[in-house]
């Protein structure tokens, strides 16, 4: 684990929970070069990213780490909910977001969520974010990684397609699975063919796609989950 974060109250405060709890940190970081370095340099399977920073933001910092490694997770730290950066992280290849506020037990439970290889976020908080970033352009923020809005969906099959758009609302593999009468077995089968297919790294990311593809538009008939 690697925490990076510009107040070292933060990062002490992060390290000790999770020291506690048996995730040892191999290193802190007090800006976005540090904190890719470190990263670099540590190999951890899992990095907490506070998203403003000195010398790099979290944002430029998560985009070069995923770069040059793809096995490892992401959780963007931020003071505020639907942050425009975080959707910007999430479309970078990000994990998921937690507030720094966030409770011990909630932290602990969110690490071990993300290093199971699960994405953080509901699919339904994602949306949001979707909803209220994706469509306009963000001064000076690149809204998503190199030809991702660009995806080829071509490759799915229309029952693939129809997943995808499903997750999109947020639904769940359960409420999926009712929906088209499948297993859940089915449903996770299906699920995994579409990250494979489309070289996403969760369903988070999934999210993100079906939205800046056209796939699934703003405010059409969207669940909440």
């Amino acid at each position: 684990m690697v925490i990076a974060d510009d107040q070292t109250l933060v990062r002490g405060g992060f390290r000790l929970i999770l020291d506690s709890a048996g995730t040892p940190v191999v290193a802190e970081a007090a800006d976005g070069l540090a904190a890719v370095a470190a990263t670099l340099k540590h190999r951890p399977d899992v990095v907490l990213m506070d998203i403003r920073m000195p010398e790099m933001d979290g944002l430029e910092a998560t985009r070069r780490i995923l770069a040059s490694r793809t096995d490892v997770r992401i959780i963007i730290l931020t003071t505020f909910d639907l942050d425009q950066y975080v959707y910007a992280a999430l479309s970078a290849g990000a994990s998921g977001f937690l507030l720094q506020d966030v409770s011990p037990e909630h932290l602990i439970a969110a690490v071990r969520l993300v290093r199971s290889g699960d994405a953080l976020l509901a699919p339904s908080i994602t949306r949001r974010l979707v909803e209220r970033f994706a469509p306009r352009q963000v001064s000076g923020i690149s809204r998503s990684a190199p030809g991702r809005a660009n995806a080829d969906l071509s490759a799915l099959t229309p029952r693939e397609l129809e997943v995808l758009g499903l997750i999109a609302r947020g639904l769940s593999n359960a409420e999926l699975a009712a929906a088209l009468t499948l297993s859940e077995a089915t449903v996770k089968t299906h699920v995994a063919r579409i990250l494979a297919k489309l070289q996403l790294r969760d369903r988070v990311q999934a999210v993100v796609l079906a939205y800046e593809t056209g796939l699934v538009s703003p405010g059409a008939d969207v669940r909440e989950g």
